[in-house]
């Protein structure tokens, strides 16, 4: 793992930078019509115009394409990946690739919440409907997808935003290949260093890249990756160019810098979470602490099978918005935000900021209560992590 993240889809430049360069440029040249000819017949390979295809990004490509490829075997080298301009237009983009006007969508109750909306109220607009299943509960998901012979896609989150709900991959591919329909999995939140969903039948992961795999917050991108490489190449390849939802140069370059430590950060992330977790859970002013690291928490079961470590994302309840307020109010080293996987920690309120525009009634349905906060543990020392924790939650 270590190894791929670092060495995989280099670019070794011909002056023999050791860093690749970054190849800061709207357009290429070619030499001569008889270049333009090899290129248009398909002898040569080639860019023409960074937004259908650029090197930074194609080496960025290749790379989380390798480390989303670890375990698959033989068909490691079918795995394919694209980038995007925001995990929310890869989202857009897997979804718009295996879904067309007339087609069901079925998905989880908990959702991030860009992409509940997304869901919800814009692919309807394009006669693509869905419907919910808290957890996409086995039964629940079979009797969904016999009610609607039309379902092409089966969408998840695991772990969930905010809740941290679990959910199995191998079992959910098994039902949604048996009635013809794709598994799409949300691996933002576990990274491929943690958790491998095509290695437990997914055909699509996607990823926001503007986490755990830049880590230092300092880029928005996203990432589609595939088993099926035709699929990428004559469904996700043309949207990326006709949509044009694409990162800049520059961004790939950094998200590829930040990636060659990922699996460093994420070891170090899961220890600290795990921490952290511990130390929540036994607090009398947490009402419920939800990681899948915990021994008793109800996905722990799943999460300990399907994944190499549980990560740093943590959700906690404190009983009502007054409590959670009074923390996050006074809070020091965790900085109030929305965003999360950075190298410092970042806190926030789900029903204030990232799921704010989802209904009242469906927050709480989905266990999005208003005493609930967001915690993404950073790689500060755990014990000031604690320190700070716990200075708050004595108010």
């Amino acid at each position: 793992m270590a190894t791929t993240a670092i060495h995989a889809g280099e670019i070794h430049d011909p002056s023999g930078a050791h860093i690749a360069p970054i190849y800061q440029t709207s357009t290429f040249t070619f030499e001569d019509m008889d270049a333009v000819e090899a290129w248009t017949s398909g002898e040569s390979e080639g860019y023409v115009y960074t937004r259908p295809g650029n090197p930074s990004r194609t080496a960025l490509a290749r790379k989380i394409a390798a480390l989303e490829g670890i375990g698959m075997g033989e068909d490691r080298e079918q795995v394919k990946a694209e980038i995007f301009g925001s995990g929310m237009a890869a989202i857009s983009g897997a979804l718009m690739g295996l879904a067309r006007a007339g087609d069901h969508l079925v998905t989880q109750r908990v959702l991030y919440g860009s992409a509940d909306g997304l869901i919800s109220n814009v692919l309807t607009g394009y006669g693509i409907t869905n419907s919910r299943i808290p957890g996409l509960e086995p039964g629940a998901l079979e009797h969904e997808l016999e009610t609607h012979p039309n379902t092409t896609v089966v969408y998840m989150e695991t772990p969930a935003n905010p809740t941290m709900l679990i959910i199995d991959i191998a079992r959910t591919a098994e039902i949604a290949h048996a009635h013809g329909a794709a598994l799409v999995v949300d691996n933002t939140f576990a990274t491929p260093v943690l958790q491998r969903p095509l290695e437990h039948g997914a055909d699509v992961v996607v990823h926001s890249t503007t986490k755990y795999i830049n880590g230092h917050g300092t880029v928005v991108g996203g990432a589609v990756v595939s088993r099926d490489p035709e699929w990428m190449m004559e469904r996700i390849k043309p949207l990326v160019g006709g949509i044009g939802g694409v990162p800049s140069p520059f961004d790939c370059w950094l998200t590829n810098i930040g990636l060659k430590t990922l699996p460093l950060r994420m070891a170090r992330h899961s220890e600290s979470g795990m921490t952290v977790a511990q130390f929540l859970d036994q607090h009398s002013a947490v009402v419920a602490t939800h990681y899948p690291g915990l021994p008793d928490d109800p996905g722990h079961e799943v999460a300990a099978r399907q994944m190499d470590g549980f990560g740093a994302m943590i959700a906690f309840d404190l009983g009502s918005y007054e409590a959670a307020t009074r923390l996050l109010d006074r809070v020091q080293i965790a900085k109030l935000g929305v965003s999360l996987g950075n190298v410092d920690t970042l806190i926030q309120h789900p029903a204030s900021l990232t799921h704010r525009m989802v209904a009242p009634e469906e927050r709480v349905a989905s266990g999005i209560t208003d005493g609930l906060v967001r915690l993404s543990v950073g790689l500060e020392d755990v014990e000031d992590i604690i320190a700070d924790l716990e200075r708050a939650l004595a108010h």
